[in-house]
């Protein structure tokens, strides 16, 4: 499938993608508000200022994926591959990252306010200048991240794996 026919079936009202091999493809600023990419092979693809608000992408593969300024609110990622994957400026706030793979991805200057990201994979993840207030970091591997200016005030840290430089 390619980004038109995909942009034409969600224009008239289809919403259910799921499985569905789309990397590579470029789906900037598209509005894809509520779609249905659980297990889709999105590695790759441009996303990049898209509206994935209330979007199902649990298990789906983002890897190396641009994201940067995407809205993700309330998305549902558990357990996705967004290995690799630009979020710069990505907006994930109330998103469910639970056991999401980010390691390696670019999270600089994304929000992530009052996010579940129990049990994810942030390692080697640059979080630079993040908004992870009131997230939920439980069990989280931070190991190798970089959280230089990174807000943390509320999060959830116990039993984080934390850089050797960082404390809870």
């Amino acid at each position: 499938m390619n980004a038109d026919e995909l942009l034409e079936r969600y224009a008239h009202g289809e919403k259910d993608f799921e499985e569905v091999d789309l990397r590579g493809v470029d789906l900037s600023g598209a509005n894809l508000t509520c779609i249905h990419f659980n297990g889709a092979n999105l590695s790759g693809t441009n996303l990049s200022g898209a509206s994935l608000s209330s979007a199902k992408l649990a298990g789906a593969n983002l890897s190396d994926a641009d994201l940067s300024q995407a809205i993700l609110l309330s998305t549902d990622l558990r357990g996705a591959n967004l290995s690799g994957a630009n979020l710069g400026g990505a907006n994930l706030s109330g998103a469910n990252l639970s056991g999401a793979n980010l390691s390696w991805a670019n999270l600089i200057g994304c929000t992530l306010r009052s996010a579940d990201l129990e049990t994810a994979n942030l390692e080697g993840a640059n979080l630079q200048y993040a908004r992870l207030i009131d997230a939920n970091l439980t069990e989280a591997n931070l190991d190798e991240a970089n959280l230089n200016w990174a807000q943390l005030d509320g999060a959830n840290l116990e039993r984080v794996t934390m850089p050797d430089s960082v404390s809870p």
